[in-house]
């Protein structure tokens, strides 16, 4: 805070605005000479120590699990459902950036990391798989994503299509492969809601609007794979601002044989994923598949 700002005598009725006035100034420009600051994420462009790819969980508990393949990792930020944590390794830096559930967080995170001079962007989360042959624990690699998310169209209209960057795609493919993990690559269904939105009826009321009864089957016969929250939202907000962006989901639960998901398969799930996340890194960063 400026020095001028204690200065100041002690203010009263038009002072004290004209003194308020002062700070907020000098305040200005502060933040002026200092450069951008990330709002929502509470960080500046050198917090993040030149990292341009970004993976995106949803749950901040999720960050350091993800991050834990480097030679060390330091939380950088914990704001609203933005948690931030840096990890560093001999490839070079990269950054977990948490971002809650749904598509309006997670756009509000893209335009800040793009802000800050991130360029490349993965979803790492959890899902529900639809189509019978997928089993608990495999890997969604998403090509593209059906747009019910609700945030998506305040950046394309809905007949532009949510796509991920084909970099991306075979990058996660690659890792996946070296890993030795079982995965899909197909179309994924982000719902702007967890429970109507995924037609789920084990609910407090157990309905849903007549307009999303029977979208299940629907997707199921145009061979989508699963069903989340951000895919579509993270495809078309990146394709919008020029930046390349990709996801992987590891499957908790295949919504035709049951709704209930189990602890013991998120903690595989999240193992796997991290060790995902670390592969992708080496081979983004080095630039060798």
């Amino acid at each position: 805070m400026n020095q001028l700002y204690y200065k100041q005598r002690e203010f009263s009725g038009k002072d004290l605005q004209l003194g308020l006035v002062i700070l907020y100034q000098n305040w200005r420009k502060e933040e002026k000479d200092m450069g951008y600051y990330a709002y929502h994420l509470g960080l500046r462009e050198e917090d993040i120590a030149g990292a341009t790819l970004a993976f995106l969980p949803g749950d901040p508990e999720r960050t350091l699990t993800l991050a834990s393949f480097g030679k060390s990792c330091y939380q950088l930020a914990y704001h609203r459902e933005f948690k931030t944590v840096l990890s560093c390794g001999d490839w070079g830096n990269v950054l977990i950036v948490s971002t809650g559930i749904g598509g309006p967080s997670l756009a509000i995170a893209v335009e800040e990391l793009a802000a800050l001079g991130c360029r490349q962007f993965i979803r790492v989360g959890t899902c529900g798989a639809i189509q019978k042959e997928i089993v608990p624990e495999d890997l969604i690699i998403s090509e593209g994503a059906v747009r019910m998310d609700g945030t998506s169209d305040h950046y394309a209209p809905l007949s532009y299509p949510a796509c991920a960057h084909w970099d991306m795609v075979k990058i996660i493919c690659q890792a996946c492969e070296q890993l030795k993990y079982r995965y899909w690559t197909g179309i994924t269904c982000s719902s702007a809601s967890f429970y109507p939105g995924q037609e789920r009826y084990n609910t407090f009321s157990g309905y849903v609007p007549r307009n999303l009864r029977g979208t299940m089957e629907e997707w199921q016969r145009l061979g989508v794979l699963n069903y989340e929250m951000e895919v579509a939202t993270l495809f078309t907000v990146a394709r919008a601002l020029g930046l390349k962006a990709g996801a992987v989901c590891g499957v908790l639960v295949n919504r035709q044989q049951e709704e209930e998901v189990k602890p013991e398969m998120v903690e595989k799930v999240e193992q796997k994923l991290a060790q995902v996340v670390a592969k992708v890194s080496e081979i983004i960063l080095t630039g060798k598949s």
